[in-house]
């Protein structure tokens, strides 16, 4: 796992909810920090999928639909979907 490089903002994903049960063992009120060098112990199939969204923030991109910088996303397993809110960390 590689490091974030001084001077980059990292990222708080807090686990707002679960569907089902994670196989990844993501809980409700688990919180992770990361950013586009270092997963932060998500689960790779969600940190995947979710990686062009930080990557954006990551360099000071805006998401239409997000423009305070905090946005809710939903990993890929449809039957123990796990939710995330994801902001850059203060």
């Amino acid at each position: 796992m590689a490091a974030t490089p001084e001077g980059f903002a990292t990222f708080q994903a807090e686990v707002v909810a679960t569907k089902g049960e994670c196989q990844a063992g993501h809980r409700k009120g688990q919180v992770m920090e990361l950013s586009c060098w270092d997963a932060g112990g998500m689960c790779g199939y969600f940190y995947h999928d979710i990686f062009p969204t930080v990557q954006t923030l990551q360099f000071g991109g805006v998401i239409p639909w997000a423009p305070d910088g905090q946005i809710t996303l939903e990993c890929p397993d449809r039957l123990n979907a796990v939710t995330i809110v994801l902001q850059k960390k203060a």
